[in-house]
């Protein structure tokens, strides 16, 4: 196989191509390719002039409605949740919550005891805030009136938008989102590696943990925790007998380790301080040792902390060797593979849905996301990593993937499938060959992490495929 740096870098995309690109996107290509699934905010009816004793509150993915609420103290929220998957609604720092609700759920939350002034309310579902789940509440002087809750929407027709919802608007502003891809932003991950040899021809890789600012969308700057500055982090590749060092420096403001996430490795380096090591303090540094005997699909990660450092970028593979490939020309569920099986691009494809982070693919968000380049007939064989806190069924268009690896390990019966669930940890290795010349929309399933009322944004990539 290539290596990897020589198979996937934007580097690689040539300008001609990034034109080609904004001609077929402009022509509706991937405008016809995704279907719009609502997930915006409901509509909910206006306050009385005079603030109401409870006040009705829908919970969706991914909104609070209203966005703004206004109720004085002593009252109520009638919370429902009208989305597909549980949620839930808290004040931020105040110990006062609903419990977790499921479609169609609803709970009355007091506000008893919550003076007046301003607070925030969101969902606690990791990622949910960061996706939209956030509103304002404001509690006002006087005891709660005799004034009846607000009603609560109508969702027949259309969902959770209402009647005076401006749909033609809704066709501009998605087909403006599309028109944006790909877009440039500063930073890249991914990218290999190279290691010192030592004369005992040890591989020597150097990683520095560092908080960097990285631009996830166009303009959108966040406070990053990385490796090496970029999200995902370098790629460590070696071969099998390879002896690894991986000398890791601590520039955060707190300790930290790194965990060693599906690769064979002696206790002392598993990485989970302070079980199997002192922590790594700032400034200061540790060598982490293993022997790759075997062929991984590995990650590194912290495990220190890792609830918000891994959310925030703090993420990288590891290869070791090749995966094995089924035997050209077989015959695999019906589908013959190609006669030469010959791996034209190689490259990991890390999902995040949390953190400063947030909805994303190699730690871009759509439409800064990276499109996959190749010729017609290429084969390519892709890594998917999951590091987010959700599950991911990542689907793509115009051609089956084959599923060859899970975690690593070869698959005795290898399967097609064109969308391919990644939970939380688990890696799998997919082959798929670029047989139609076209832009091939390429996200994840769950509609509201690639599509929302502002237009297409998040997990969502393409294959452009050229003669």
């Amino acid at each position: 196989m290539d290596e990897l740096a020589e198979a996937r870098t934007m580097g690689s995309i040539a300008t001609a191509v990034l034109a080609a690109v904004a001609l077929v996107l402009s022509a509706g290509a991937l405008i016809t390719s995704v279907a719009r699934d609502s997930g915006g905010p409901a509509t909910v009816a206006p306050a009385e002039a005079v603030a109401p004793t409870s006040v009705a509150v829908e919970l969706s993915e991914f909104a609070i409605a209203p966005a703004d609420i206004t109720i004085p103290a002593g009252g109520t929220l009638e919370v429902v949740n009208v989305g597909n998957i549980p949620h839930d609604l808290a004040v931020v720092d105040e110990g006062i919550g609903t419990a977790m609700l499921n479609n169609g759920e609803s709970e009355s939350l007091s506000l008893a005891g919550l003076a007046p002034g301003t607070y925030t309310v969101h969902c606690t579902v990791a990622g949910h805030e960061a996706g939209g789940m956030k509103a304002t509440l404001t509690i006002t002087e006087g005891d709660a009136g005799t004034v009846a809750a607000a009603p609560m929407s109508d969702h027949s027709g259309h969902g959770s938008h209402g009647p005076d919802t401006d749909w033609a608007a809704y066709d501009q502003v998605m087909h403006d989102s599309i028109a944006e891809y790909p877009a440039a932003t500063e930073g890249i991950g991914n990218q290999l590696l190279e290691p010192t040899i030592l004369e005992d021809g040890t591989k020597r890789f150097e990683l520095t943990a560092q908080i960097v600012e990285w631009e996830v969308e166009p303009g959108n700057f966040v406070e990053a925790w990385t490796y090496n500055g970029t999200v995902p982090g370098p790629v460590i590749r070696a071969d099998i007998g390879d002896k690894v060092e991986v000398v890791v420096h601590n520039e955060l403001p707190l300790g930290t380790d790194v965990h060693w996430h599906g690769v064979k490795i002696d206790n002392e380096f598993d990485g989970v301080a302070p079980l199997t090591q002192e922590l790594i303090a700032p400034n200061e540094s540790f060598t982490y040792r293993f022997t790759a005997t075997e062929s991984y699909v590995s990650m590194y990660h912290p495990h220190h902390h890792s609830q918000f450092k891994i959310p925030n970028g703090m993420w990288g593979a590891v290869l070791i060797g090749d995966v094995p490939l089924p035997e050209a020309g077989s015959v695999i569920g019906g589908r013959t593979l190609p006669d030469d099986m010959t791996i034209s691009q190689e490259f990991p494809m890390v999902m995040n849905d949390a953190g400063t982070i947030g909805m994303s693919l190699n730690g871009k968000s759509f439409p800064a996301t990276a499109p996959i380049v190749a010729k017609k007939g290429d084969n390519i064989l892709m890594h998917y990593y999951n590091e987010g806190l959700q599950i991911h069924p990542m689907h793509l268009h115009g051609f089956p993937q084959l599923v060859v690896a899970k975690d690593g390990f070869p698959l005795d019966q290898p399967y097609w499938a064109d969308t391919v669930n990644v939970a939380p940890g688990e890696r799998y290795t997919v082959m798929f060959t670029a047989e139609e010349v076209g832009a091939w929309v390429f996200h994840c399933h769950i509609l509201t992490h690639a599509e929302t009322d502002d237009g297409m944004y998040g997990m969502v990539t393409a294959v452009i495929v050229e003669e």
